[in-house]
């Protein structure tokens, strides 16, 4: 994991990462923990690992754990392989439930017809 390294995040508050909650300031704190990541030289292998070793709290490459449940089971076997075409996208839009359906970013790219 020499990536971690070179993670922006690293030079950060953890506690950023890891709202306590899923509302009120906590969802600003995701947001903020999300444009970060957008900046981050490691996005990809970031998220690639936090799916693959199946993190469940926090915000890694640039997604929170319901983005990345979502990713795991549109990507089946969790493959890294079909990881590396997710994009995370955000929008500064605020303030959102916790409802995956409601997020303010959707990192999966939309369905092929």
């Amino acid at each position: 994991m020499e990536w971690m390294t070179s993670a922006l995040c690293a030079r950060e508050d953890p506690e950023l990462f890891f709202p306590v909650t899923a509302t009120g300031p906590a969802l600003r704190e995701e947001l903020a923990a999300k444009r970060i990541c957008l900046r981050c030289p490691v996005l990809r292998p970031c998220l690639t690992w936090a799916i693959d070793s199946g993190q469940a709290y926090g915000v890694w490459g640039g997604t929170n754990a319901e983005q990345r449940a979502v990713l795991r089971q549109k990507a089946g076997s969790s493959a890294p392989a079909h990881l590396t075409s997710a994009e995370p996208r955000f929008s500064s839009a605020e303030p959102r439930s916790a409802a995956p359906s409601d997020a303010p970013s959707n990192p999966a790219p939309p369905p092929a017809d």
